[in-house]
């Protein structure tokens, strides 16, 4: 194909078509197209869209077709057969693209007989169809589409998936003590990694004792084996069924996490929780898994004047409050330290930090700490460390 010829391809991509929407290969498309007198700012506007992507178009334009959610690619990493037409089209499509991506920067000014320098970036002709299908097969650990180059997600009002940008970078071995109850959760997430029948998990305890850390420690830990983790507020666990239902052949794990979980008697979410857990008429995908953290290890809150209340099968009604807990096949409680555990996760962490403090002012000052903090907890242990190092920084 001539130069034109690949720009009109571009623009009518059917496999690929979310790529035309994407803001290099649009530059790349008007630069293709492009005359004598738009070849200058047309070379500027692919650089400033590949510059935050590297030197490499042709790199960047792969990525783009590997990263891209498309019918082709769901029905390869969910080993369903694809239709002849669509397969051949696929492979004309990724040729396309690899042609359209094999110019220089240097090509273009040679071409269009420009003077002046140009944004520079290097470009080479490649098998785009076998890389393409080389990462097809990474797919269990690598992701597609937006789980490609993401690792945690929330969920939008409108039961969207949001990847989060700056997701909390903690690792399992930066976090101290509670290993005995953290190995059950670990356990059962590789469970899950390894194609096994994994528990829903309830993390319930005291505030501060790192029930949520836990589980983010967890996430980014097996990211490269394929773990994701989706967070999802408690006024949005009605968008859950219909959310299931799309990753249900996605090759990778997904972690619904559910933070700081507790009902109202009234709250409609609780029936759909319950759903979600167990009941459902829809068989419960084996590639996900419900963390929930709370803490109360009932999750519904009842009154004494509920308990007494008017209803003729209250037995009945304070069952069903008391089921949802149970729809939880592992259950672990993480508890408020004493005085010892206290002071050895202090320690601890001060190691972890270079502090450089005698064991006497160390274990005065983090008691101390506590106390103004209102109890000890891992939390309070980490904040009064943070604390007592920008002090002696600032000292400095």
């Amino acid at each position: 194909m001539d130069r034109k010829q690949l720009a009109a391809a571009l623009n009518n991509l059917v496999i690929f078509k979310n790529l035309r929407a994407e803001p290099l290969v649009s530059a790349l498309s008007a630069l293709l197209s492009a005359d004598e007198a738009s070849a200058y700012p047309s070379i500027c506007a692919v650089a400033r869209e590949l510059y935050p992507r590297g030197e490499d178009l042709s790199s960047a334009v792969l990525c783009l077709a590997c990263d891209d959610e498309n019918d082709y690619i769901k029905n390869l990493v969910a080993g369903r057969e694809t239709p002849a037409h669509t397969s051949q089209w696929a492979l004309r499509e990724l040729e396309i693209l690899s042609e359209a991506s094999s110019f220089s920067s240097a090509y273009f000014a040679e071409l269009f007989g420009l003077s002046e320098p140009v944004p520079g970036w290097e470009a080479e002709k490649r098998d785009f169809a076998e890389l393409y299908h080389a990462q097809v097969r990474n797919a269990a650990s690598r992701g597609y589409g937006m789980f490609a180059g993401n690792v945690v997600f929330t969920v939008s009002a409108e039961g969207e998936l949001v990847p989060v940008k700056n997701p909390d970078p903690q690792r399992l071995g930066e976090l101290c003590g509670y290993e005995r109850e953290r190995e059950s959760i670990i356990l059962n997430t590789q469970a899950l990694l390894n194609g096994l029948s994994a528990n829903n998990v309830l993390l319930y305890g005291d505030a501060g004792t790192g029930k949520s850390s836990t589980v983010k420690a967890i996430a980014n830990e097996y990211a490269e084996r394929g773990l994701r983790l989706i967070q999802v507020e408690k006024s949005l666990l009605h968008c859950l069924p219909a959310l299931l239902d799309t990753l249900a052949d996605n090759p990778l794990k997904f972690i619904i996490f559910i933070d700081d979980l507790s009902f109202a008697e009234t709250d409609r979410d609780f029936t759909a929780l319950k759903t979600i857990l167990e009941g459902s008429v829809a068989a419960r995908a084996k590639n996900t898994v419900v963390y929930a953290t709370s803490n109360r290890r009932h999750l519904v809150r009842e009154s004494n004047a509920e308990r007494r209340g008017d209803d003729i099968h209250l037995g009945d009604t304070l069952e069903e409050s008391a089921s949802l807990s149970a729809r939880f096949g592992i259950v672990v409680t993480f508890t408020r330290p004493d005085r010892d555990e206290y002071l050895t996760l202090v320690k601890s962490i001060a190691q972890r930090n270079c502090l450089a403090l005698t064991q006497k002012q160390l274990t005065e000052e983090a008691e101390s700490y506590a106390l103004r903090a209102g109890g000890r907890s891992p939390r309070v242990a980490k904040q009064y460390i943070e604390y007592k190092t920008a002090m002696l920084q600032m000292e400095i």
